[in-house]
């Protein structure tokens, strides 16, 4: 079985922005537009009478994707309903993610995250907030998990990428003003226990975190190369940088299994299962999941339907 990707990657790709949907706004149109290619992350399930549109997103884009292909377009215009990982558009949803967030991210009262880390870890996280400007003090009581993923959105944005131009962000969006169903395929409790770890957060945050670190001083390279993959529907890209990936310990193997098996391979199967049920029931529905869910690996969504039997188009 080919490698996952972790750390930043995850939320670029295989996560929304959970903590950060919220400040995604109406965007008008904008100038660029995704590069002429046959081939997008994007499908077209179908059974014997009805088809579900399917499509990849990245959670953090710029104003260059837009406007999306005429297909993408064409397909989300003839769609009566919206399917996302998690629809923070509605606020009390998007209050269950925070709740969520903080019950499952914060450290028991009397705690530090300087007191749970490793000193190596700390000095690394420390010297990085001083340079970056950033007060180490925000980070103080939340666990390593929260601490990582609000570092990894932090390091996005200073690269010129924003949850606002997330091509779910940007869709959802559209679907409100336009009047659509929005359909949410997770809950607030599955996608923030999905990230944390569960009941081993703490260990598996601190990998996390370290993977974090290691990965921001490439950050620009890999937000390039992300970029370019979508735009062209290059798998072989996207794998590519999502597989990229530093030693590691035995510990942190084990660690890096059940993460995957939270992160990609259990979301896969329930996403994978949201869609079979939309074909049964005849919707006319447009899905837009994290393009890692997609592509990687054998056990992606599509390879999961087409050995379901239903039949799976690429456009």
């Amino acid at each position: 079985m080919m490698k996952k990707g972790v750390k930043v990657k995850w939320i670029f790709c295989a996560f929304g922005a959970l903590l950060f949907w919220g400040c995604a706004g109406t965007l008008s149109q904008t100038q660029g537009g995704v590069s002429e290619k046959n081939s997008h992350f994007f499908w077209k399930v179908s059974d014997d009478n009805s088809h579900v549109w399917v499509l990849g997103s990245i959670h953090f884009a710029d104003s260059s994707f837009y406007p999306l292909d005429s297909i993408i377009e064409n397909a989300f215009d003839s769609s009566q309903e919206l399917a996302v990982e998690i629809d923070v558009s509605n606020d009390s949803v998007a209050n269950e993610v925070g709740k969520e967030s903080m019950e499952q991210g914060l450290l028991k009262a009397g705690m530090t995250l300087n007191q749970v880390l490793p000193a190596d870890l700390w000095n690394s996280l420390d010297s990085l907030c001083n340079s970056w400007n950033v007060p180490v003090a925000g980070l103080m009581n939340l666990k390593p998990w929260l601490a990582a993923m609000s570092l990894s959105v932090l390091a996005l944005q200073r690269t010129g990428v924003d949850p606002s131009y997330g091509i779910d962000a940007v869709l959802l969006n559209r679907a409100n003003e336009e009047g659509k169903t929005v359909v949410g395929l997770e809950t607030a409790n599955q996608q923030v226990r999905a990230l944390s770890g569960g009941n081993d957060s703490d260990s598996a945050g601190i990998y996390y975190l370290r993977s974090t670190l290691r990965e921001i001083s490439d950050l620009d390279s890999m937000v390039v190369r992300m970029k370019r993959a979508w735009k062209t529907g290059d798998d072989d890209l996207l794998r590519l940088v999502m597989n990229e990936e530093g030693p590691t310990s035995g510990s942190e193997e084990k660690i890096k299994k059940k993460m995957d098996e939270d992160i990609y391979e259990n979301r896969n199967v329930k996403m994978a299962e949201n869609i079979k049920e939309f074909l049964k029931d005849d919707r006319s529905i447009f899905v837009v999941v994290g393009a890692a869910h997609l592509v990687l690996d054998d056990n992606n969504v599509m390879e999961l339907l087409k050995k379901q039997g239903f039949k799976v188009e690429r456009f």
